[in-house]
């Protein structure tokens, strides 16, 4: 169940003209709702203006937004205080094709939805994922913002569904290791942390933002770079960042294994410290 606003309005549904549902022409964010305030928000609107900037929406009014987002958790039915918020920014109602004005008026819409954490298990213990088949396209000139054209991310998170696995690994035409279908990847290589660059495809997701800027001042800075199958297969330990659980370890992709490390536990206890309660072990 979700509950949907438009201008602080109820709304249940959308013009069929929309840019965002004919042609994918919008951006989203998914927010980590935690004792009722909406987390890492700085980063979602940074995320979200730079988004609007490439795609040439007009920027909703920061201040207007958040006003709009504590309606939305106020007048939903949803509990408030522990959920998850959706905005959906797109090109709204314009004239028919492709193309359209710069600077184009957006139009947004907030959701609100229960949160489903994670088991404490899968922090403990770690989570199963796969190699996914389905490879990302590079070159986009979209690379590392959150549009609503996911169709690579459905037809990948199909296979997990598929293969009853936690998450999925992705890499792109050229066999680089880019990102999870939901999350950002971190491989540990003794105590050398690296993350996929995100240059040519891929999310550039709030938590792995957050995460780096917690370690950069710490001996376990992370390193971004190309990454492949032969540095996931070498990896001493593996981690998960998404903005809604935080960190999760990695257990298993396919038939390699890797143990919950010190690593990974040493980054979980600094996230927890920097307000991701959820790694708190």
């Amino acid at each position: 169940m979700s509950d949907w606003f438009h201008n602080g309005a109820p709304v249940t549904s959308v013009a069929i003209e929309n840019r965002g549902f004919q042609y994918g022409d919008g951006l989203f964010e998914t927010i980590a709702i935690r004792g009722g305030e909406p987390r890492l928000w700085g980063h979602h609107l940074e995320r979200l203006a730079e988004g609007c900037r490439r795609l040439r929406l007009e920027r909703p009014d920061a201040g207007s937004l958040r006003l709009q987002l504590d309606g939305a958790l106020q007048a939903s039915t949803v509990e408030s205080l522990y959920c998850t918020a959706k905005i959906i920014v797109s090109g709204g109602v314009t004239q028919r094709g492709y193309g359209r004005a710069r600077r184009t008026p957006a139009h947004t819409l907030i959701g609100v939805f229960p949160a489903v954490p994670p088991a404490g298990s899968a922090y403990r213990d770690g989570v199963g994922t796969i190699r996914c088949r389905t490879a990302l396209a590079t070159g986009s000139a979209l690379a590392g913002v959150k549009t609503l054209n996911r169709i690579e991310q459905v037809l990948a998170r199909s296979e997990c569904l598929e293969a009853d696995a936690f998450e999925g690994l992705t890499f792109d035409a050229d066999a680089r290791l880019i990102c999870g279908t939901m999350s950002n990847v971190f491989l540990v290589d003794g105590k050398t942390i690296r993350t996929p660059s995100l240059s040519r495809c891929g999310v550039a997701g709030v938590m792995r933002r957050h995460l780096m800027d917690v370690l950069r001042d710490t001996p376990a800075a992370v390193v971004e770079c190309d990454l492949g199958e032969r540095d996931l297969e070498r990896a001493g330990e593996v981690f998960l960042t998404n903005s809604q659980f935080g960190v999760l370890p990695v257990s298993r992709c396919d038939e390699r294994t890797w143990p919950v490390g010190p690593v990974t536990r040493d980054v979980m206890s600094l996230m927890a410290g920097n307000g991701i309660a959820e790694c708190r072990l």
